[in-house]
């Protein structure tokens, strides 16, 4: 048999040694570049950062920004932030500077900016061919739609996923803009990456990572079109067993105009809930969608008569699949999560920890949310580019 060979180090483990203490995670080493934007690219940055990556984000003089103090945004925690101004003489030069030290770089611009502004994957191979270049968009990089502008609620619209959602009665429910921009998008760009990274340390050639909104959130509709073609899912909102249609898989009021979810699909965990759930009569028959108004209304009418806690209570302990739905400011004294440690406080701020975890690499939030431009020295120190102090513009005004 031949030999194995070693693949080529990535370029920064060639590089002059680290000063930065190494930190936890399963990225540990592993350095990222993100172009600033809003969105689904630096919640992506984020997830890698989380999971030990150094992240550097280059933040631009002036924007972008949520609107928010850049102290309380969490998408940009455990990060670094230089910030360059990539329309300046030498913006660019810099940018390609850190791609050349780079495993992964990000950007989430309209199809054909980065290329404009001197940054984009020809540029950034030219100097680092092992490079994994992640683009997000809504659209994609092709097709009509791709140079125009949109949101979460319009990539979702056209991928079928949006009309699946609410009442039918009512018009559909933008479920804010998890399903499309996180899920649909950075998790895929993220999945993505690492694919195409694994693929680089193998062979040595990085390539363009093309994550786009409307594709991944089409691919998380995979088993409904399954169910669709086999039959067993109906083309219309609130007729099906999971968007609501279905009386015990759905929410439901309670005394005090809070709410609970109710999820149990299998029969022993339905026979458990009508129980905990005491109706005096006879509840209508589960298997007969023709009367499931029917039972739905009675399973209303019974959570009426206590107040969410109560309810909670009811079937604490229970595998009736039955839960309180909690706010955002609710969520985080959930006794089982307040148990796993789900949410986190660091530096003040409650926030979601890393996820998912690992029984060898453990992840944490090491560094709060990174201030615009604060970032240069270290960066500058620990990727070996001592130019970037003087050559990084000032940080942008706290709101800006």
């Amino acid at each position: 048999m031949p030999e194995a060979t070693t693949p080529p180090a990535p370029p920064h483990l060639t590089d002059a040694p680290h000063t930065r203490t190494p930190t936890p995670g399963p990225l540990t080493g592993t350095r990222v570049v993100e172009l600033a934007g809003i969105g689904p690219a630096p919640f992506a940055a984020m997830l890698l950062a989380d999971l030990g990556a150094d992240v550097v984000r280059v933040d631009r003089p002036t924007g972008p920004g949520l609107g928010i103090d850049p102290a309380l945004d969490v998408t940009n925690r455990n990060k670094r932030s230089v910030v360059l101004d990539l329309k300046s003489p030498d913006g660019p030069a810099r940018v390609l500077d850190l791609a050349e030290r780079a495993d992964i770089l990000l950007e989430g611009y309209r199809p054909g900016v980065a290329e404009r502004l001197g940054v984009g994957p020809a540029d950034c191979h030219a100097r680092n061919p092992r490079l994994v270049y992640g683009r997000m968009t809504g659209w994609g990089q092709d097709g009509p739609l791709a140079d125009r502008a949109g949101h979460d609620i319009t990539y979702l619209a056209r991928t079928g996923a949006l009309g699946m959602t609410g009442d039918p009665d009512r018009p559909p429910v933008a479920p804010a803009n998890l399903l499309g921009d996180y899920a649909g998008g950075a998790l895929y760009l993220v999945v993505g990456a690492l694919a195409a990274l694994h693929h680089a340390r193998a062979t040595g050639t990085g390539q363009v990572v093309d994550a786009a909104i409307v594709d991944g959130t089409a691919h998380l509709t995979a088993m409904l079109h399954g169910m669709l073609a086999a039959g067993a899912w109906q083309d219309r909102r609130g007729a099906n067993l999971l968007d609501g249609g279905c009386p015990f898989y759905g929410t439901y009021e309670t005394s005090d105009g809070r709410h609970m979810a109710v999820g149990a699909l299998e029969e022993r965990f339905y026979d458990e809930f009508t129980a905990l759930l005491g109706a005096k009569e006879p509840l209508p028959p589960r298997d007969d969608p023709a009367r499931w108004p029917e039972l739905r209304a009675a399973v209303a009418a019974r959570f009426r008569t206590r107040t969410r806690a109560g309810w909670t209570a009811v079937f604490a302990g229970s595998d009736a699949c039955v839960a309180p739905v909690l706010s955002l400011r609710e969520a985080p004294a959930d006794p089982h999560l307040a148990a796993r440690g789900t949410f986190t406080d660091h530096g003040g701020l409650t926030q979601p920890a890393p996820a998912p975890r690992f029984s060898v690499t453990p992840t944490t939030v090491r560094s709060g949310p990174a201030r615009p431009g604060a970032d240069a020295a270290s960066v500058a120190r620990d990727w070996n580019l001592p130019h970037l102090v003087t050559d990084t513009a000032a940080p942008r005004p706290p709101h800006a």
